[in-house]
């Protein structure tokens, strides 16, 4: 099998280029121009990039084989995330790496400036001594607004309860319960902006949040408060921040990011008020070098073929517990099993998450089932991205469904439908010690550790046929790994389930249904 190739445009850490190494081809074109880069796409499969790269529709058309791109940090705005997802690339980022780092640096800006430390500096160096001109307001007692509390947001209040602050949030993803155990105080956009006497904002750009403290905004706060934002530019209007500054209605701001990048000149640079900073949230060793690590490593598992959680054009709706993660692989196996199983695709395919699982979001089993089911059937390479429009051109709909309870195991996956009027079914589940287990196929209950080689065969249910199997595959030196025997519930047949060490060709399915009392074979191969 060819290594796939990833081409890194920009620096990341060179521990995640060297994991990278272990499994791929890699082709550093740090400092290239973008037809280097373009021209060196056409073969690849990922690139990873930071923000000065520019990732747009045309340089994805230039790259027929992409399967992947990496952002080594928090946002995509230099990447052009509907055109990834119309061709079926997956955008990964490194959500987790910074969050320390621009919890800090907030917190390092919004003290900044609370107590004047670059007017200090500044006029210290200048050869002034004018304390007294330089007053500044304690943290403890004032009440910090954050507008985001999610994992950036969450850091800065309990960085600002530490200070003594009070924390009011708005964020309408977040509970109650979750922010009473932050201590954090729940308000709408305008309780909070109202409230706040220092202003933080840890929110996405996006239609809705673009321009969201803007004029209107501004004026319904106090004239004592100030505005940080470590987030992203373009979220606080900068040209009404500044007015608002010199005409007395507002007291300050510290800003770390802005609407145009890199901003040489802003009506905000001449404010004494306000901190600037070169968008230096993330620019910290650590938060580098985990980016890098970190985006390296989804890259290398989306390469694999594996689900990436936290994959930026993926919906799989609440966050997916430990538990749930191994069932995943699960059911792409028993998608693609089903198919084999039934010789095609139903029109509807039903899944039940059954048991323990069924406390969580059943979407990402969906996908996973599309995943293997239609990579059966598709001409067309099938990835998490693209598995939901290539199941929608092949017209087939998942139902997803779940129940608490389920008879003889913690969690299982079903999967059922009807291929060429007949209902087909198979379901599997995950043993400590085993691994994934194929425990029904049609109706018939088996126990068979789920193989890359695995053998479904329909017989007679009388005493031979199993032997016979044994002796026609050992005649084609293909070794039997593990073996399973059910009865159907009509009790005159039986289903053996085999997995094995070796594949086996059609022609050798279609010489296996010439032994006596064979009635159906099916061959899985899911290497």
């Amino acid at each position: 099998m060819n290594r796939p190739t990833v081409v890194i445009a920009e620096s990341i850490a060179e521990a995640g280029i060297n994991n990278l190494r272990e499994t791929c081809d890699v082709e550093i074109a740090v400092g290239e121009d973008r037809t280097w880069i373009m021209a060196l796409l056409a073969q690849a499969d990922a690139i990873i990039v930071r923000s000065a790269t520019i990732v747009d529709a045309e340089m994805i058309d230039a790259a027929p084989g992409l399967q992947v791109i990496g952002r080594a940090g928090i946002g995509v705005d230099n990447i052009d995330v509907d055109a990834a997802t119309a061709a079926g690339v997956l955008v990964v980022n490194a959500p987790n790496a910074n969050t320390i780092s621009a919890a800090e640096h907030t917190m390092a800006v919004l003290l900044a400036q609370a107590r004047r430390v670059p007017e200090a500096d500044a006029s210290l160096r200048a050869g002034r001594w004018v304390r007294k001109d330089l007053q500044g307001v304690e943290l403890h007692g004032k009440t910090l607004g954050i507008l985001g509390l999610g994992k950036i947001g969450t850091l800065v209040a309990q960085r600002a309860a530490a200070f003594g602050m009070s924390v009011v949030a708005y964020d309408p993803f977040v509970g109650p319960d979750r922010a009473r155990r932050l201590g954090v105080e729940l308000g709408d956009l305008d309780a909070v902006i109202v409230r706040a006497d220092f202003l933080t904002v840890h929110l996405p750009r996006n239609r809705e949040t673009e321009g969201l403290i803007g004029e209107e905004a501004i004026a319904k706060m106090k004239p004592t408060a100030a505005i940080i934002n470590v987030a992203r530019g373009g979220i606080v209007d900068e040209r009404a921040l500044a007015d608002a500054i010199e005409q007395g209605r507002l007291a300050g701001a510290a800003i770390d990011v802005f609407a145009v990048e890199p901003a040489t000149e802003s009506p905000l640079f001449a404010l004494p008020q306000v901190v600037v900073t070169p968008h230096l949230g993330a620019s910290t060793r650590e938060a580098q070098d985990k980016a890098g690590t970190a985006v390296a490593e989804s890259v290398a598992r989306a390469l694999r073929g594996e689900l990436v959680l936290s994959a930026v054009n993926l919906d799989l709706g609440p966050d997916v517990s430990d538990e749930m993660l191994p069932f995943l692989s699960l059911a792409e196996r028993l998608g693609a099993i089903f198919v084999r199983q039934a010789k095609g695709l139903p029109g509807t395919l039903d899944l039940c998450a059954r048991g323990r699982i069924a406390e969580d979001s059943v979407r990402p089993l969906a996908l996973s089932v599309l995943k293997g089911s239609l990579a059966q059937v598709s001409e067309e390479a099938v990835s998490y991205v693209n598995a939901p429009e290539l199941a929608a051109a092949h017209g087939l709909t998942v139902v997803e469904d779940s129940y608490p309870d389920t008879p003889g195991y913690q969690s299982v996956v079903h999967l059922s439908g009807t291929v060429d009027g007949i209902e087909r079914s198979v379901a599997g589940t995950i043993l400590a010690g085993k691994g994934p287990i194929l425990i029904e196929v049609d109706g018939y209950e088996i126990e068979i550790s789920i193989t890359d080689h695995m053998l479904l065969v329909r017989n007679d249910d009388v005493p031979g046929v199993i032997g016979r199997v044994g002796t026609f595959l050992g005649d084609r030196e293909v070794n039997i790994s593990n073996m399973a025997v059910g009865r159907s519930p009509e009790g005159y047949a039986a289903m053996m389930g085999i997995s094995l060490d070796q594949p086996l060709g059609e022609d050798q399915i279609e010489d296996l249904m010439n032994v006596e009392g064979i009635l159906a074979a099916r061959y899985v191969d899911l290497a």
